[in-house]
């Protein structure tokens, strides 16, 4: 069995939350493993060279399937891998193993989607640099280096210019394009433009009171490795709890142990201008009007 559905990206636009919402709904299954990154690297396992990079990779396609075996009677089967926009071959390898598949693509300002990438390497230890000024500019130096594409900041946020393997590849009508701020503002009404698309039922409210993968500078980091990382205690714990109120209650504890740096407004202007053609030209794509990512 393979999806039927795709979340393909953008990386910290809301991916992790768009597959947690969307994997409460009864007629929805997700695969277990949010990022498989099958199509990013099948066949041929990552070898990136950046602090801490070992993404998941399914390379194999029994594998694959295997993610899917228990979706049996779900009308909507679906997997989500941020990669799959920033790799340009994927949409091609895509359409030949599932060519009616359904796409999804959540998107976000690119100039604080890049910001976001930052502090969740900085949040989780990875980051050794504690300017974001300097850090872009060590961006082609690490692509050169063959860091994972998590450090690549400024590069993904082209949208308009990794949705155009897609556009080229799948019909219009297999591609939902979604905003990370009609998310974070409307969960429920983006949820079910979501559920109407995948043809399930769009009465379903799913609960989108957890922040997911929210990203900061921890307070403690001691206490954010504790909250991230599995313990003897935490195992001795979960039999305890239920598990909403654990995911719930850690959720919590997380965010608020993260604080959240101002963005350095002397570099905004600069990046939104090199932003610019692209954002105009997704504009069009969208039909949305996308003046704040520019101002």
């Amino acid at each position: 069995m393979l999806p039927n559905f795709i979340i393909i990206g953008a990386a910290k636009a809301g991916t992790t939350a768009l597959y947690k919402y969307l994997q409460q709904h009864p007629d929805i299954f997700m695969s277990r493993v949010k990022e498989t990154n099958h199509f990013a690297f099948r066949d041929t396992p990552p070898n990136f060279q950046g602090p801490g990079d070992h993404p998941n990779a399914i390379t194999s396609f029994d594998d694959y399937q295997a993610l899917f075996q228990d979706a049996s009677g779900c009308k909507a089967i679906g997997e989500a891998s941020p990669m799959y926009l920033y790799k340009p071959e994927v949409a091609k390898r895509i359409k030949t193993v599932i060519p009616d598949v359904k796409l999804i693509v959540i998107l976000r300002d690119p100039v604080e989607r890049a910001y976001s990438a930052y502090n969740h390497l900085r949040r989780d230890g990875r980051e050794p640099i504690g300017d974001f000024v300097t850090a872009v500019q060590e961006e082609e130096n690490r692509i050169k280096a063959n860091w994972a594409p998590m450090w690549h900041y400024l590069s993904r946020g082209y949208y308009y210019q990794q949705l155009k393997p897609y556009l080229e590849q799948f019909d219009s009508n297999q591609l939902l394009i979604l905003f990370h701020e009609d998310l974070d503002s409307d969960p429920q009404a983006t949820l079910q433009k979501v559920f109407r698309y995948l043809g399930v039922d769009d009465t379903f409210i799913p609960d989108t009171t957890i922040r997911h993968n929210v990203s900061g500078i921890p307070r403690s980091p001691k206490l954010h490795q504790f909250l991230t990382q599995s313990s003897f205690l935490k195992q001795m714990v979960r039999p305890m709890l239920p598990q909403k109120f654990r995911e719930s209650t850690a959720a919590k504890v997380r965010e608020r142990n993260l604080s959240k740096p101002s963005f350095p407004v002397s570099l905004r202007h600069e990046l939104q201008n090199q932003f610019k053609m692209d954002v105009k030209a997704l504009e069009k794509l969208a039909q949305r009007d996308l003046s704040s990512w520019l101002q």
